[in-house]
């Protein structure tokens, strides 16, 4: 059983994260704690340039908000907003606050995946901890 539990969550429809939050619950010990994670990725300086600064603050209130909602599925859980890119974000993340296991939905990978990797890959690959893939 795992006592330091990551879920890595996106917004998009491809991935389920009732699933993971199932999968989590199931292989967590009685003294687990959760973190809820969600990666954006950063906007190029050139884009945000061009985007007045209340919209870019509205737009990561709404995600956190969305990320905190996510969470409250997960009983208990800590819901965590970062920026970078998600594959390495998430094994950074887990890195430093001693995760001992990942559990990250992922989508039917498609034939970009071949040529570019999906997130799930990458920490499946880099994670220095155990990594659960809910499909």
């Amino acid at each position: 059983m795992y006592r330091n539990i990551l879920v890595p969550v996106a917004f998009d429809e491809g991935h389920d994260t009732e699933a993971a939050f199932l999968a989590a619950r199931k292989l967590a010990s009685d003294d687990a704690k959760f973190t809820v994670l969600h990666v954006m990725e950063a906007i190029p300086a050139y884009v945000t340039s061009q985007i007045p600064d209340e919209i870019m603050a509205h737009s990561r209130d709404d995600a956190n908000k969305a990320l905190r909602q996510m969470a409250a599925g997960l009983p208990g859980a800590t819901a965590v907003m970062a920026t970078g890119h998600a594959g390495r974000g998430i094994v950074d993340h887990a890195a430093a606050h001693d995760i001992d296991c990942i559990v990250i939905a992922s989508h039917k990978p498609g034939f970009e995946n071949l040529f570019l990797g999906s997130t799930a890959d990458r920490v499946v690959r880099h994670a220095k901890c155990a990594v659960h893939v809910i499909r």
